[in-house]
């Protein structure tokens, strides 16, 4: 019979406790500053303009989204490089058919190959390429392609 008791008096505590829980709530001060940011504190803030709000008024939103937003386009507007692709594409066919070539060869060896190295411009050392730079590279190729590949 005592445990019996004696699990009872736990269960009405733990009951009492979790009932209890919203007296615990915390005062959370808004204020607006001088440069118009809104604050938001447990501690009061030194000026008199504040806001009292309670942490169980405040609506919880999801963490961990933010939805995109989406940017009209006003127009096709072209890069300087999409205008010195198309003035070499029209000038020159042998050298945009080359850039061309060469674009698609180093996106294959970029694609291909995870550990690769170039030359440090200042000191002329070999260094790693980091996955970084190589996606950044991989990139511009496909860019690259795309205007002097006409694809």
């Amino acid at each position: 019979m005592d445990t019996m008791m004696t699990g009872k008096f736990y269960l009405s505590a733990l009951l009492s406790l979790f009932l209890c829980a919203p007296a615990f709530a915390t005062t959370i001060y808004k204020w607006v500053d001088e440069n118009g940011v809104t604050h938001y504190s447990q501690e009061k803030p030194p000026e008199a303009k504040t806001e009292k709000l309670y942490s169980e008024d405040i609506e919880q939103k999801k963490v961990g989204f933010t939805a995109p937003k989406v940017v009209e386009k006003q127009g096709e507007q072209k890069s300087e490089a999409a205008l010195a692709a198309e003035a070499i594409n029209e000038k020159d066919k042998a050298q945009a058919k080359a850039i061309c070539e060469n674009a698609k060869h180093q996106l294959n060896v970029l694609e291909t190959h995870t550990r690769l190295t170039r030359k440090n411009e200042e000191n002329g050392e070999m260094v790693r390429m980091t996955e970084e730079d190589r996606q950044s590279e991989i990139a511009a190729q496909k860019q690259r392609i795309k205007l002097f590949c006409g694809k």
